[in-house]
């Protein structure tokens, strides 16, 4: 039995049971308990299980996000550190996406570019703004209160009109073998769009976000250049997959 075969086989018992011991792939697969172990080492590295004595479970899956407010108090140093490098990107002239979040959020403040357009699913991010005198618009749609977004069907609609220079994207987790994802598939969807509807794209994303998984994919990690505050663990292996930048002040 190939390799990938045995490890699927694997998956699939966890799949079906939720939990399975070491003894019981053994018979399953009708291999060795060393090879079991080694398979089990190798599925934990890319986070598609979670081993436990004697035998693995499903790695959890975050279906739930903080809250806007919560994610406001979070992280504020490495936010604004990650933010005003991103706000620094943007040149006179551009047209750009800017994603609902609290790290797009605090890229406004540092906008001192005043020939630009942008364009945001984020309810916060409006009047931040106009209070800047920056040419703004809002997608349309449903509001999302919890996170302060606009999405849904008709959000995608309005974003499809627009193509834009620059996107600057918020996000909840990055992974080296799962990408970027988001616990929302109606946020993962704009996400992806604005993404490719921009000739660059950046996710703004603090070391915490590393080598975590939510519930939804938004892309692979070749679809953004990411920016964040610290050379996390893998640092190399994110390199190999796209660009990081990392800022330290």
């Amino acid at each position: 039995m190939l390799t990938e075969e045995r490890q699927q086989l694997i998956l699939d018992a966890l799949k079906n049971r939720g939990i399975v011991k070491i003894n019981e792939l053994v018979e399953v697969t009708n291999t060795s308990e060393s090879t079991i172990r080694r398979d089990l080492t190798h599925l934990e590295s890319m986070n598609a299980l979670k081993r436990i004595h004697g035998g693995a479970t499903l790695p959890k899956r975050r279906f739930n996000e903080p809250s806007y407010n919560e994610k406001l108090v979070q992280n504020i140093n490495k936010k604004t550190i990650i933010a005003k490098y991103a706000a620094d990107l943007i040149e006179e002239g551009e047209c750009i996406y800017l994603d609902a979040g609290t790290s797009t959020f605090e890229m406004i403040q540092y906008m001192d570019k005043k020939d630009i357009v942008i364009v945001t699913n984020g309810l916060k991010h409006i009047d931040a703004l106009v209070e800047k005198d920056i040419n703004a618009y809002i997608l349309g749609g449903k509001v999302k209160g919890r996170t302060k977004a606009v999405i849904g069907t008709d959000a995608l609609k309005s974003l499809e009109k627009y193509r834009f220079d620059k996107a600057f994207i918020g996000i909840n987790a990055v992974h080296l073998e799962y990408g970027f994802t988001t616990p929302d598939s109606e946020e993962a969807i704009l996400k992806e769009s604005a993404m490719n509807f921009s000739s660059e794209a950046f996710v703004l994303a603090d070391e915490s976000k590393f080598g975590e998984v939510t519930f939804v994919k938004v892309a692979d990690l070749k679809k953004a250049s990411i920016i964040t505050n610290n050379k996390v663990e893998d640092y190399e292996k994110y390199l190999e997959k796209t660009k990081v930048k990392v800022v330290t002040e």
